[in-house]
């Protein structure tokens, strides 16, 4: 078996993943035709177009158009279970936390009832046709200031389910610092709620510092840049705290300049636990199983070190016990087989 096809049949869980960012150029291209007056093309071939981002400050751009197709609970439910059955039958996926952003639903005119409604009615179809645990992040959108984060601390506390594990910060880092959002993270987490902010993706490891600081993040979104920092990566190293490393799409977003800069083996040779994640993957061209594929090639893996990445996602996951066990099960069999 080529170690393409051993990813391709690899269970695995996914804790980087954003619920507007993996409408692939199909799910989008029927939410665009229900919304012609977006602008945004229904034409899978002009949709790939679409997707080709100059920056980062572009790819922001063309992921908001996309969030402007969400626009009623219908399509709120058909995005997360088109988007759960793409992970379960291209992916392979068993499990996923999928960081969604309601805030900026709401503020486009659906209510929080409805828009908790939709995402759990998707959540409880796609465990039952396709055999996928999902469970929900909410990620404040950093641009829209104190607002949003008020906000979607709201609808983390009062709207709450069972299925919501963990609070997160997303968007541009430059110019929106971590620390005017703490004390909604210190809220979130004496609910319960795991911390999970977006640091160092475009901005240097002191945004690192800051979110392990100010927000008490138990896992960092990207930490690009925390391999500029030793004290830093050995910080992280003796505490545990998990590196979601997002190889294709730190390309794609010139967070790095080529693959072969990729700090991901600087992370690992500092003892760092990183998991494999693919953020945003139709709009960056991937999936999980090519972000797989990049990583084994960057640590030069061989089926069980590639095996080993999908262990390491389960264990720093935010599942139930039966759920880690279950799947952990999986991938030993299927390594095994």
């Amino acid at each position: 078996m080529s170690l393409q096809s051993f990813i391709a049949g690899l269970p695995k869980a996914e804790l980087h993943v954003h619920h507007v960012g993996s409408a692939s150029p199909r799910i989008v291209s029927e939410l665009a035709a229900r919304h012609p007056a977006a602008g945004v093309p229904s034409d899978v071939e002009a949709l790939r177009e679409f997707f080709t981002f100059r920056d980062f400050a572009h790819f922001i751009e063309v992921y908001l158009a996309v969030v402007d197709l969400v626009r009623t609970p219908e399509d709120v439910r058909l995005l997360t279970y088109e988007v759960a059955r793409e992970m379960a039958e291209g992916q392979n996926l068993r499990y996923a936390e999928l960081t969604c952003t309601p805030y900026t639903s709401v503020v486009r005119g659906i209510p929080i009832q409805a828009y908790t409604e939709a995402i759990e009615d998707a959540r409880v179809a796609a465990e039952r046709d396709f055999g996928l645990v999902l469970r929900w992040i909410y990620d404040i959108p950093g641009e829209s200031g104190l607002p949003a984060a008020d906000a979607t601390l709201e609808y983390a506390l009062e709207h709450r389910t069972d299925a919501l594990v963990g609070f997160g910060l997303g968007g541009p880092e430059v110019g929106v610092p971590r620390a005017q959002f703490g004390p909604h993270f210190d809220a979130a987490r004496a609910a319960g709620l795991r911390s999970v902010p977006h640091a160092g993706e475009t901005t240097g490891p002191e945004t690192v510092w800051e979110s392990l600081r100010l927000l008490g993040a138990e896992r960092i979104g990207h930490g690009v840049s925390a391999a500029q920092d030793p004290e830093l990566l050995a910080h992280l190293a003796d505490t545990g705290v998990v590196l979601e490393v997002c190889p294709t799409s730190n390309i794609a977003t010139r967070a790095v300049e080529r693959i072969e800069d990729h700090p991901l083996r600087t992370f690992v040779d500092a003892g760092v636990t990183v998991t494999i994640n693919s953020d945003d993957p139709p709009m960056f061209a991937t999936s999980l199983n090519r972000d797989y594929e990049v990583a084994a090639g960057l640590l030069d893996l061989d089926e069980q070190g590639v095996a080993d990445l999908a262990r390491a996602a389960v264990d720093a996951s935010f599942a139930p016990a039966d759920v880690k066990a279950r799947v952990s099960a999986e991938i030993e069999a299927y390594a095994a087989g």
